[in-house]
């Protein structure tokens, strides 16, 4: 297993982010660059992850008449609610696996600042065409040393992650609330609330333990995000084909 995550995921990222320094020397440069090429190749599967979100806050209605409607039978209840994600072609754990990826990256990124390229094993990793730099210059335009805690750094990172994670939730009215009071929240609900404080606080714990390289990082891909979101949530909410279909099918059920 650690040969395949050296050999598919650890060493090409290395390989390009020592690529990208070669013509940048400025290690921070290198991992913005470096960020911003990982988040477009992943575009079309954040795309998805973003709409299969959207998706599962549209369903949400559904998923509380069934919660209600099976609450003294659990598997009937998760049996009726997989139904239900096939039916509407809804994956409730597609908006897993991007941030999956983003932290298998990180753990590329932090064994590059653990052993950097001066380490035997480390240096036989790059790839014949790329040539060895020698000590990697840590000081991001000569500010920020990228190889220890940056506590500024973090805490930008965290408000960042805070508003990103906030947009994906679902505005609620106050009629919907109070229909809500009494009914079960789902999981992919309750994974969401948490994620809007957990995330700023594990970003936070980060920042202050980890080298600032990995908060630069974690904020640029975070800002993308932010941005990527802004513009595909503005194009699909509503998603009224969806919500559309939703209706017409309701009004059946009747």
């Amino acid at each position: 297993m650690k040969s395949i995550f050296s050999t598919f995921i650890f060493q090409p990222l290395f390989n390009l982010l020592i690529g990208i320094y070669l013509f940048f020397p400025d290690l921070g440069i290198a991992i913005i660059i470096l960020t911003i090429l990982v988040r477009f190749a992943l575009l079309p599967l954040s795309r998805k992850s973003i709409e299969s979100q959207e998706k599962l806050q549209v369903l949400q209605p559904e998923i509380k008449k069934i919660q209600k409607k099976y609450k003294g039978n659990r598997e009937l209840q998760g049996q009726k609610m997989m139904e239900l994600y096939k039916k509407k072609k809804v994956n409730p754990a597609g908006s897993c696996l991007p941030l999956i990826i983003q932290l298998i990256l990180l753990i590329a990124l932090y064994r590059v600042f653990m052993s950097g390229v001066n380490d035997t094993e480390t240096a036989l990793l790059l790839y014949s065409f790329i040539p060895n730099p020698g000590e990697l210059n840590h000081m991001m335009l000569g500010v920020i040393d990228l190889a220890q805690p940056h506590i500024p750094l973090a805490i930008i990172a965290a408000i960042l992650q805070f508003i990103q994670t906030k947009m994906m939730l679902r505005k609620v009215t106050a009629k919907e609330k109070s229909k809500e009071k009494s009914a079960e929240p789902d999981f992919n609900e309750i994974l969401q609330k948490q994620m809007v404080i957990m995330g700023p606080l594990l970003t936070l714990f980060i920042g202050f333990k980890f080298p600032s390289g990995l908060v630069l990082y974690w904020l640029t891909s975070t800002l993308f995000m932010i941005i990527q979101q802004y513009f595909i949530l503005k194009k699909t909410q509503p998603d009224k084909n969806f919500i559309q279909m939703l209706k017409g099918e309701a009004i059946d059920g009747k």
